[in-house]
């Protein structure tokens, strides 16, 4: 037998209309403190009050940090530690999107193994189990509740840092959709394309057998049934309402899909990783300011028709996802379709469609290629190998918004 599969996920992942409502006996089972990581925003609304009011019910006492900023700023997270290292939490929850999730995962590393952050950049650099997380996400996108990783800003370095380990995946995740419903429609859409863009990389990532030692030496370690089971979901998901969402917030069908969407997104990439739309990202997103949802969707439909001459099969099985029609269509013509309703999809809810359009000077393109081919953790999980000719090329189709240019 040579299947091979792995999956890490949090100990319990609870999903519904009204589940934040457990987070008080999910939390009394963990302890009796709680550090609580927010943004300013949030904390000001009266759902988070109610949040707040039932954990004290609980007999929880909870020490709130309604300070964080988006892409965590690595000082920030040494600010949070100390204030809350008093207060002696027995678990830390992160409430609201991507970042304070990543910070509530940063806080809870570095309450329990103490030195600085920067010591834990890469794979593999958490020595031991943090105090348990609860992840309670009030975005659809980031999928954060459900993997292994953190990202935060350093401001010595150029790019944005992760820290990766299974260490770092929830103990438990609450995901409410009606914590989403007042997500604008902006921010809606950039969140379930990134969410659409973790279940597509994941879904085509390179499959990389099954050495015994693979999942012990690698966070992310490439495609698997179990991964791909998630990723279809996903895409079927977002695909089915991600559009829906963004033009209509309150329709509560299409928000809990979309965020049922990003959460099983998260499952599969959390161990089976993304590939080179995140890797292009991140030296663009550093230099444009853009938010990372949006660098990674504008980056998707470029990257699958690099993609397309390896992942064929792939590609046709996310168009069935997408409710494309297979009948009259081979291999090669759904996977084209394919390319073609994700750029469409993007394109209708407000996505950049070229890299000039994100911003990006034309000056700044062979610096991107060079950062982007360095990221080998996303690199390597890619279908079609990469050299830095193939890498420029692809960024000058991105540039250009010259789709076919991106196969060559």
């Amino acid at each position: 037998m040579t299947l091979f599969a792995a999956l890490r996920l949090p100990r319990e992942i609870l999903f519904g209309k009204g589940q934040r409502h457990a987070l008080p006996v999910v939390a009394r089972k963990l302890g009796s403190r709680a550090l609580i990581c927010t943004d300013e925003r949030f904390a000001a609304t009266a759902i988070f009050a109610e949040i707040i009011a039932s954990l004290q019910a609980a007999d929880i006492d909870v020490l709130v940090h309604d300070r964080v900023l988006p892409d965590v700023p690595r000082d920030t997270v040494a600010a949070c530690v100390e204030e809350a290292l008093a207060f002696e939490p027995d678990m830390v929850i992160g409430i609201g999107g991507g970042s304070c999730l990543d910070m509530a995962k940063c806080a809870a590393l570095l309450i329990t193994h103490r030195g600085k952050l920067q010591d834990y950049y890469g794979e593999f650099k958490v020595p031991g189990p943090t105090l348990p997380l609860i992840a309670v996400p009030t975005t659809a996108g980031t999928g954060s509740e459900a993997t292994p990783v953190a990202v935060i800003s350093d401001p010595d370095r150029t790019l944005k840092v992760g820290i990766s380990s299974p260490y770092l995946i929830a103990t438990a995740a609450i995901c409410d959709p009606e914590l989403t419903m007042t997500c604008p429609s902006g921010l809606t859409a950039i969140a379930g394309a990134d969410a659409l863009t973790h279940a597509i990389e994941a879904f085509t990532a390179a499959r990389r057998g099954g050495d015994h030692s693979l999942a012990q030496n690698h966070v992310f370690i490439g495609k698997s049934d179990l991964t791909d089971h998630f990723a279809l979901l996903a895409i079927k998901l977002l695909g089915g309402s991600l559009e829906k969402a963004c033009k209509d917030g309150s329709d509560e069908d299409a928000r809990a899909d979309v965020m049922m969407g990003a959460l099983a997104a998260g499952c599969a990439f959390g161990t089976a990783g993304t590939a080179a739309a995140h890797a292009i990202q991140y030296p663009a997103g550093a230099l444009t300011h853009t938010p990372h949802g949006l660098g990674v969707a504008t980056m998707m439909p470029y990257v699958m028709n690099y993609n397309r001459s390896v992942s064929t099969d792939e590609m046709a099985e996310i168009g069935v996802a997408l409710g494309l029609d297979a009948k009259a269509r081979n291999a090669d013509e759904m996977a084209e379709a394919t390319i073609r309703e994700i750029s469409r999809l993007f394109a209708a809810i407000g996505i950049t469609p070229t890299l000039a359009a994100l911003g990006l000077a034309a000056d700044k393109l062979d610096w991107t290629a060079e950062q982007a081919i360095g990221i080998e953790r996303l690199i390597k999980n890619n279908p079609r190998p990469f050299d830095l000719t193939a890498m420029r090329r692809l960024i000058q189709a991105a540039y250009d918004g010259d789709l076919a240019a991106a196969a060559l």
